[in-house]
């Protein structure tokens, strides 16, 4: 997959609201090391799927991750991808997700602790974009393997906005192959 134009443009540093009617590629990962994690990933993948904006478009597989960072003794996370057509602004798109995450009882109480659910934007369109609030392309994924091992088997060709890599040869490069396994045994 190539590069898309963006009805937004390629860099901004400010608050983007507007919605657009052209269609722009999304992906939102999803996690979860807390309570029953299969069923809190299948009902917030039900849940974005409704959101008035957003067409799912595709799955990855679900991975089972070794929590990476974070404090100590957390449990195993349950990981995947989902890609989307959207035309939400990212801004509502991003309160939706978070309005999720609270549905699902998910609480902040710490930097990378355990959570019931965590939904983070990876990409959408070429967007590039750097608030307090949101950073587009998420500013960590092509670090992360728990990212890159979904995404990839998505859209292997993919290059995320500022990465001269594609997804699989990021994927590549990152050690921990052990950490991140697909969890052929889970269909969601």
């Amino acid at each position: 997959m190539g590069s898309i134009d963006s009805p937004w443009g390629v860099w901004f540093n400010h608050r983007v609201d507007t919605e657009t009617t052209q269609s722009q590629p999304l992906w939102i990962a999803l996690g979860s090391n807390l309570g029953d994690r299969l069923a809190i990933l299948r009902g917030a993948k039900k849940a974005l799927a409704k959101i008035a904006g957003l067409r799912l478009v595709g799955s990855s597989s679900l991975y089972r991750t070794a929590p990476v960072g974070g404090p100590t003794g957390q449990g195993e996370y349950l990981n995947a991808v989902l890609q989307f057509e959207a035309t939400l602004a990212p801004f509502t798109l991003l309160e939706r997700c978070q309005q999720i995450e609270l549905d699902f009882g998910r609480e902040r109480q710490e930097r990378w602790g355990a959570r019931t659910l965590d939904l983070d934007l990876i990409a959408y369109g070429t967007l590039c974009l750097t608030t307090t609030d949101l950073q587009l392309p998420h500013p960590r994924a092509h670090e992360r393997r728990f990212v890159l091992a979904p995404l990839a088997e998505l859209v292997p060709t993919l290059s995320l906005p500022g990465q001269p890599y594609r997804v699989a040869e990021l994927l590549a490069t990152l050690p921990g192959e052990d950490e991140v396994t697909r969890a052929t045994d889970l269909l969601w």
